[in-house]
């Protein structure tokens, strides 16, 4: 399943959601910064990248996200969608769904890893994790027999040429190395795991994408670089209400008189 790497767009790691209630009353003046006179429209912007660097420093990955191209992982995750990543060490390391511990990542039961086969380096995938194997083993033995094309004998990623991990995409019927997708993935192939995907979010990258296939990348970058400053100016000008707002409550709230 192809996926490509997105630009960063502000969705923050999911560790990065809680906060305390001493946050939530300096919030207004959290919104009085970004969205002070001398960053103007590019106040949400800030806002966007202050959002992007917490979201990195917590998932340990760059980028943090990427949209997906395809319908190999459908349904869990699905064309459009964008998926958050992050480091293969974090959260107990690379993990397949035949181990009794392994967690449940989009839709499924283990870990699910963004890599880069040598059958198509430019090419990254986002497939599920099976099961690890070692160099020299005949996998195909600990295999779903309903998932093999073939046996050990008549495939070229069997016996397994170097330890590494056996991965398939959710709605195909084959593994990625029956299939001839890629060889037993080495550690060193593997990018990022994913956390979790927001729905058609990865559109916009995209669309960016194709925009920049048409137009060229000057064109296309001056029509994103218009987009951005409309929304810019359209989310100011709602963070300036919003602040408003609260100046004029806090101007109603009645003070103590002084003795």
């Amino acid at each position: 399943m192809g996926v490509i790497p997105s630009r960063p767009i502000g969705f923050p790691h999911p560790d990065t959601l809680s906060c305390h209630a001493d946050t939530l009353k300096s919030a207004p003046y959290a919104v009085l910064l970004v969205n002070g006179p001398h960053l103007g429209p590019f106040g949400p912007l800030v806002a966007v990248a202050l959002l992007v660097s917490v979201a990195v420093a917590a998932a340990g990955a760059w980028p943090p996200f990427v949209a997906i191209e395809s319908d190999s992982m459908a349904p869990g995750v699905e064309r459009g969608d964008l998926v958050v990543v992050a480091a293969t060490d974090r959260w107990g390391g690379v993990v397949g769904s035949d181990e009794a511990d392994a967690p449940t990542r989009l839709g499924g039961t283990g870990d699910v890893i963004v890599f880069t086969s040598p059958t198509e380096p430019n090419r990254p995938i986002l497939h599920r994790v099976a099961f690890e194997v070692a160099a020299g083993e005949d996998w195909t033995a600990r295999a779903d027999p309903t998932m093999l094309d073939a046996d050990c004998a008549e495939l070229r990623s069997c016996p397994a040429v170097h330890d590494g991990y056996v991965t398939y995409g959710d709605a195909n019927g084959a593994y990625d190395q029956t299939a001839g997708i890629s060889p037993v993935v080495r550690d060193e192939w593997i990018h990022a795991k994913a956390v979790v995907s927001v729905p058609l979010v990865g559109y916009v990258r995209i669309g960016a994408d194709r925009a920049v296939a048409r137009f060229g990348a000057g064109l296309a970058g001056i029509g994103i670089a218009g987009l951005l400053a409309v929304v810019g100016g359209l989310g100011s000008m709602l963070l300036g209400r919003v602040r408003a707002g609260w100046v004029n409550r806090r101007k109603d709230v009645p003070r103590p008189e002084e003795e």
